[in-house]
């Protein structure tokens, strides 16, 4: 079908591919060793790596390229594949030969993970990455995931988000139902800031 695409190049050319913008995956962690990821992973610029204090005095210690709410440490490589994945189709390298481009190319992607190697987790640990994401200044969130539990103490997350200016990408699924009559979080919230995809 003529025309059905994001039309990326045309994007880019209103605003290059995304540079000093960091988003936040809150998913099930990301391969910063993947080659085609290793260049777009962010790095906190306030840490010491391995040095077993809180640099930057955000209650994680060592919080390099983010943190691992699910196992509570702070390594957040993926065990899963779906954040790498979804950071691959973010933040891919281009022009390297290899994987994809990233859609936004030039930005960086931090891992947050909150679901484990079987892809499941609990809404406490979303609400604790997103609280992270809000307090480290990241201004957007991918969060490619939902269940039909509503939780206010995420909600809450989201709305101070809201408050700060920063957008929360959140999943519609992938089930063809309208989310209209059946309501998945977190994309159902009604938040000013979410963007359903």
């Amino acid at each position: 079908i003529p025309n059905v695409d994001i039309d990326a190049p045309r994007a880019w050319d209103i605003w290059s591919s995304g540079e000093g913008v960091v988003v936040g995956v809150i998913d099930t962690g990301i391969d910063y060793t993947h080659p085609d990821l290793a260049g777009a992973v962010w790095t906190n610029p306030d840490e010491i790596p391995g040095n077993n204090k809180d640099d930057d005095g955000n209650g994680y210690i060592d919080d390099i390229h983010g943190w691992d709410f699910a196992n509570g440490d702070n390594d957040p490589k993926d065990d899963h594949g779906h954040g790498s994945h979804c950071s691959g189709i973010i933040a891919g390298t281009a022009n390297n030969g290899i994987g994809i481009a990233g859609i936004a190319w030039g930005a960086k992607v931090a891992g947050l993970k909150f679901l484990s190697a079987d892809g499941s987790g609990y809404t406490a640990d979303a609400v604790e990455a997103t609280n992270y994401a809000n307090a480290m200044g990241f201004a957007i969130t991918s969060n490619s995931w939902g269940g039909f539990g509503y939780s206010q103490a995420l909600r809450d997350a989201i709305d101070d988000a809201d408050s700060l200016g920063y957008l929360y990408i959140a999943a519609a699924g992938n089930s063809y139902i309208s989310l209209d009559r059946f309501i998945q979080y977190p994309a159902g919230y009604g938040c000013a800031n979410i963007i359903s995809v």
